[in-house]
């Protein structure tokens, strides 16, 4: 149930209003933005509501029981601070979302009326439509560690403990060349034996994307050229001559952890764990199945 107060309860009740909606994003880097659908700029709770922002919203749907309560935004980037490049480069990722029904006249006569995250967003042009998720959302993803091969900590993590800040696992180079939007070509890492650096992170020190970091897909060396293949286009356009710094990558596997990182004591994944072999195994008569891989003394 909503809590109105009384001064906007006898504004609905004149039967004549002055309403609008505002929208506050909250990125996880902590920068606030507000947009509103009104005519001119509103300011409330230390935010800026920016006017005539394109925003629109579909109706809310209030859903009973922990189903996830959805609706949808759209609107045209014609604000400066909501610009495609930013939408493409995930800065507003899981963005935290606050919808408030203002009067515009008095904007201290307000109520929230929805709050969230933002879900799928989608562009076409200079148009966008962003899902925005109830907080049910949360109750959906999985908690908790995971039983399987392959390690579950986070490289460079207090779990995983590998220092990333050594000279061994983060270097510096340049852009020397592109072929596409997500091959570079760049130097500075003659150190490192090819894949050093497959799963790791690309952050770009300068140039338009400066601040800007991406997973890496392949670190190959090819006839004295070497090159990284990015998973995805940055948001802006890669320029010759842009410093880069690289951290090391690791693929979770047992093996990777020991011969690159020397850290199998703080390995976090299950790498003896019984396969769907051990589990649909037939005994046999004076036998006990054994696990994948494990022989016996008679060496079967």
């Amino acid at each position: 149930m909503k809590h109105l107060s009384d001064a906007l309860n006898a504004h609905l009740q004149s039967g004549t209003t002055t309403l609008c909606w505002c929208w506050r994003l909250i990125r996880r880097d902590g920068n606030k933005l507000g947009f509103t659908d009104h005519d001119r700029d509103l300011t409330f709770d230390e935010t800026t509501f920016e006017a005539a922002s394109g925003f629109s919203a579909s109706e809310i749907r209030d859903q009973v029981g922990l189903s996830v309560d959805n609706l949808e935004v759209t609107g045209a980037l014609i604000s400066d601070r909501l610009s495609e490049t930013a939408l493409a480069s995930g800065d507003f990722d899981d963005a935290a979302i606050e919808i408030f029904r203002v009067n515009w006249q008095d904007p201290t006569q307000r109520v929230l009326m929805r709050t969230g995250s933002l879900g799928e967003v989608r562009r076409t042009g200079t148009a966008f439509s962003a899902e925005v998720r109830g907080l049910a959302h949360y109750l959906q993803q999985p908690k908790g560690r995971l039983f399987q091969y392959t390690c579950d900590a986070g490289l460079g993590d207090a779990r995983c403990s590998v220092d990333l800040t050594s000279a061994a696992y983060r270097a510096t180079g340049t852009v020397l060349a592109l072929a596409g939007t997500r091959r570079l070509t760049v130097d500075g890492l003659t150190a490192y034996e090819p894949a050093w650096f497959n799963h790791g992170i690309l952050t770009f020190i300068s140039g338009a994307n400066a601040g800007r970091a991406m997973e890496i897909k392949n670190h190959t060396h090819r006839a004295g050229i070497i090159e990284i293949d990015l998973w995805q286009p940055m948001g802006e356009r890669i320029g010759i001559g842009d410093t880069i710094s690289l951290t090391a990558g690791c693929d979770k596997r047992l093996e990777t952890c020991t011969a690159r990182f020397a850290n199998a004591i703080n390995y976090r994944g299950f790498p003896h764990m019984p396969g769907n072999d051990f589990v649909t195994a037939v005994a046999q008569p004076g036998s006990t199945p054994r696990p994948a891989g494990q022989r016996s003394e008679f060496g079967d």
